[in-house]
């Protein structure tokens, strides 16, 4: 794969229709744990049972036919939520096998909602997701090619809500490719070629910010963590202007595309060799502005990439350092491993510049907040407790799950405190994940800000439900729902 396939490569197809396609080899039936099972499983309850189905959330059994397509009964669970049914087509895809043509009946197409036909189609397109590598071998990508969700009636919401996962599920492959690709295949430079694509092809303005734009802007974070690097760092800003909006949000991505900790240096070990994923909140803000046309946003939304290299050499930052960030407050360097707070610090300070109504930052930010809360959930901490509420709440319809950690600046921003300028970049061996926030909003002015820490969730070690193994795209749907709900 190279980096020109990533912005554009196919994803299976999602139609609906009254009725399962002559083409397809396999098709799922959803069953719960009680009430009637489709006459065309050609198995009652009982027999179901004995196989051991229940009818449980993200159940599947494979039912081989002599004659006509292999079904498959596909457990929803009692009174299915969205988020149900977004796992329960997700195992109906992991049972796929080498099957390319697919239907299933999870929607009820007289009673479901939009909601529940994007949750599925994006659990069918997300679970289908396989970064297809760089090797000589025959591609690892999926073999399916199409799925229709069928029913009694083809409906207006099924419809919408088909477009509507669509478009959510590709911006998430989007950013699982983008954080996928080796550090080798996709730096700085690369990125600013991939949105200038993407900008023409999704309607959203791109601009470039190069070293030399960087050093007059006095984006003196960025520039500092980039000085041991032989890449040049870039500062992409990306604009959506909807007519009319109801709001403007200003979103602020990491984009360290490799971190190997600076002079500090990282151990050696396996999460080191996934250090090519600490771009994935720049990901993740890129992959948004994909969908914000296509899905007919209100909101006026700013995106800032700030991305460079963290490499150790002669002219890498030092401890002991002092940067000076563009909003005009000096750091003193403790870690140059707690670099991507630094690259941020310049983000927001141009963010609050713009004065947009909040201001939302993603980054894979601490290994802290991985040790409180685990691989699974995001912290989220912040200055305005109604954001952090709309972000929460698009975390529930997205289930890309979020826990709000306390800021604590009255108790915790004295360990920031440094002898030679206004703050140091770390604050000591506990609570890494509060006293990083605590740093940020040093940087956020009186503008309504919440910082999501996604290091835990960025990736899994092997397929889960919709997760698919490696990067997860996290918080690309989690933002698209929250701007388009502004």
């Amino acid at each position: 794969m190279t980096t020109a396939d990533i912005p554009f490569r196919e994803l299976p197809s999602v139609t609906t229709a009254r009725s399962a396609p002559r083409l397809a080899t396999l098709i799922g039936m959803a069953v719960g744990p009680s009430g009637a099972v489709p006459r065309q499983l050609g198995l009652n309850r009982r027999a179901l049972e004995q196989h051991g189905f229940a009818g449980r959330v993200g159940q599947t059994m494979v039912i081989p036919r002599r004659d006509g397509a292999t079904l498959v009964a596909v457990g929803v669970g009692d009174a299915p939520t969205p988020g149900d049914l977004r796992d329960a087509a997700a195992a109906f895809v992991r049972a796929a096998g080498r099957h390319g043509v697919l239907a299933c009946d999870l929607v009820d197409a007289g009673s479901s909602t939009q909601a529940d036909a994007s949750a599925v189609t994006e659990g069918l397109i997300l679970a289908s997701y396989r970064y297809p590598g760089i090797t000589a071998k025959p591609s690892m990508s999926s073999s399916i090619e199409s799925v229709t969700i069928f029913g009694s009636a083809s409906t207006r919401p099924l419809e919408a809500g088909v477009r509507h996962g669509s478009v959510t599920a590709r911006a998430a492959v989007l950013a699982r490719d983008l954080a996928n690709t080796p550090p080798a295949h996709l730096n700085a430079r690369d990125l600013e070629v991939i949105a200038l694509r993407l900008g023409r092809e999704y309607g959203f303005g791109v601009e470039v910010f190069d070293e030399d734009a960087l050093a007059e802007m006095g984006c003196g974070g960025l520039l500092g963590v980039n000085r041991g690097s032989e890449e040049p760092p870039r500062l992409l800003k990306l604009t959506y202007s909807p007519r009319s909006p109801r709001g403007h949000v200003a979103l602020v991505g990491k984009g360290v595309m490799y971190d190997s900790g600076g002079i500090s240096l990282k151990p050696s070990d396996a999460f080191h060799v996934v250090m090519k994923m600490d771009m994935s909140g720049a990901a993740a803000v890129l992959s948004t502005m994909t969908a914000l046309r296509e899905l007919r946003c209100r909101t006026a939304v700013t995106g800032y990439l700030v991305c460079t290299d963290n490499m150790p050499s002669g002219s890498a930052l030092k401890l002991g350092d002092v940067l000076t960030m563009r909003n005009g407050k000096t750091v003193e360097i403790h870690n140059t491993d707690a670099e991507g707070r630094l690259i941020l610090a310049d983000g927001l300070s141009l963010a609050v510049e713009e004065a947009p109504d909040a201001i939302i930052d993603i980054a894979t930010l601490t290994g802290a907040a991985m040790a409180a809360l685990g691989p699974d959930v995001a912290a989220v901490l912040g200055s305005d407790q109604r954001l952090i509420d709309r972000l929460r709440n698009a975390a529930d319809s997205t289930g890309e799950p979020i826990w709000q950690m306390p800021l604590e600046s009255g108790r915790y921003r004295k360990l920031l405190d440094s002898n030679v300028a206004d703050m140091r970049n770390i604050g000591g061996p506990y609570g890494g994940c509060i006293t990083a926030a605590i740093f940020l909003s040093e940087f956020t002015g009186d503008v309504p800000w919440a910082h999501l820490d996604i290091a835990g969730p960025m990736k899994v070690d092997g397929d889960e439900a919709w997760r698919s193994k490696g990067a997860t795209g996290f918080g690309t749907r989690l933002l698209i729902d929250t701007v388009l709900g502004w």
